[in-house]
């Protein structure tokens, strides 16, 4: 999950075919045609690399946001954008930007890539994929003396991990708050943007206004198991849930334990087990993809012989519609409702200041990137993103899409994470020839 606070209300609207003025991006072949791929062993090997930036003392990987191993990692990419021909700069939120001129400097560039930021203990594919392959998509470019119409920007966005700090502030959504809460490494997020050279007193120059991108497309691994279990090359991503959570207080009567009997007790954490089970069955018994979770739990006095006087609980609840997350709380909530008076409890609902909304990818994008995997004759799911990522903040200013390629295991946040070498190579080919599908349409 990926922490969603300091977000400035704005309101997500998926943009259709009429907004994007495409009709057909597979009418006219793509220059080049289907023999324009990318080179999987380079690939390979420049994950390998960025691999060692940040890794601690037993090989694990802490390229946590704003630490020396974020910096180094950054550094090496920055020399990895020049040899590609990149002109690359660091924003004032401390995003890197490499650009490429295109034949018509009129046109709105299209824009791709994703971040090096990683979790503690994290793996080596999460943002990683879709940022090398977006120097990827350029290296090919310039291997095939390619010169699209529009100018290309590749962006890595700055502390991804930490509550998409880069992207949200290029969407305009960063505050003044958000600027001093803390980072994982112990910076609040203005120092640790000026540790990146960035300039956080001046966040203004690097916001986007709608219409300032063509597009904006992002590579990623699946982090889930739905596409490798079901055997699909490529994921499209219709849309990244909204995410909103609520504290549950849970309070009863602390009591001694051998001496109440049971039919007198007013048991906190009885009754908060019974809202536990209430929350699935909810979250169950309504068709759809969205998912419910009670992954907090603390149970006050917490000892062996004393009945649980007050329990408090976290509540998450995703889905691509933010009605529908509603429409399962206020279902929760009765439930709840019964359940206190059942057991003589009372449970009360705190919503946290923290959620994000949901961000619906743009359709013309989705059957781009279709087209372009079956064009490379590679299959492809329409499916939700569970994860919040970048895409979601810059879905407020342009057309945004998400490719995803399978993990092995559905592992993520985690330095078992493991997507294979054929599975990037599909993930960055689609992403080369959407990328040249979309050129096409001035």
């Amino acid at each position: 999950m990926k922490r969603r606070a300091f977000i400035k209300t704005s309101s997500f609207t998926a943009l259709g075919v009429s907004a994007f003025g495409i009709r057909d991006l597979y009418s006219k072949p793509v220059a080049g045609g289907n023999n324009v791929k990318v080179n999987e062993q380079r690939l390979v090997s420049r994950l390998a690399e960025l691999a060692q930036f940040g890794r601690d003392d037993q090989g694990h990987g802490y390229r946590v946001a704003y630490t020396q191993g974020d910096i180094d990692g950054r550094a090496w990419f920055i020399e990895q954008m020049k040899r590609a021909g990149l002109a690359p700069t660091i924003d004032a939120a401390g995003n890197l930007i490499g650009t490429r001129k295109g034949k018509n400097p009129a046109l709105k560039p299209i824009a791709f890539g994703s971040h090096l930021d990683m979790v503690p203990d994290g793996g080596n594919y999460d943002g990683p994929v879709g940022s090398l392959s977006a120097l990827e998509v350029i290296d090919v470019l310039n291997e095939h003396n390619l010169r699209t119409e529009h100018p290309l920007e590749v962006i890595i966005f700055a502390n991804e991990e930490g509550g998409t700090i880069g992207s949200m502030a290029m969407a305009g959504g960063l505050t003044p708050a958000g600027l001093q809460q803390k980072s994982q490494n112990g910076l609040t997020m203005a120092e640790g943007i000026k540790a990146l050279g960035g300039n956080p007193d001046n966040l203004q120059s690097c916001v986007r206004k709608k219409g300032d991108l063509r597009a904006w497309l992002e590579l990623h691994i699946e982090q889930g198991g739905i596409l490798a279990r079901e055997n699909v090359q490529i994921g499209v991503v219709e849309g990244i849930v909204g995410i909103v959570h609520w504290e549950v207080t849970v309070e009863g009567v602390a009591n001694h334990a051998g001496t109440t009997p049971m039919a007198m007790r007013q048991d906190a954490l009885l009754a908060a087990a019974r809202v536990i089970i209430a929350v699935n069955d909810v979250i169950t018994a309504v068709p759809g993809n969205q998912v419910g979770t009670i992954g907090k739990i603390a149970a006050t006095p917490n000892a062996y012989n004393v009945i649980p006087g007050k329990v408090v609980l976290g509540l998450e609840i995703r889905d691509l519609a933010a009605e529908k997350i509603e429409l399962l709380f206020r279902e929760i909530e009765q439930r709840a409702a019964a359940i206190a008076t059942a057991s003589h409890t009372t449970v009360r609902f705190a919503r946290q200041a923290n959620a994000s909304k949901p961000a619906l990818t743009n359709k013309t994008l989705q059957q781009a990137i279709q087209a372009a995997a079956k064009a490379l004759g590679l299959s492809t799911k329409v499916m939700q993103s569970g994860a919040g990522h970048d895409s979601q903040e810059i879905a407020a200013i342009a057309p945004v899409a998400m490719i995803f390629v399978p993990s092995v295991g559905g592992i993520s946040h985690s330095y078992k994470e493991f997507t294979k070498p054929a599975d990037l190579a599909n993930g960055a080919n689609v992403l080369l020839h959407t990328i040249l599908a979309i050129d096409k349409d001035n």
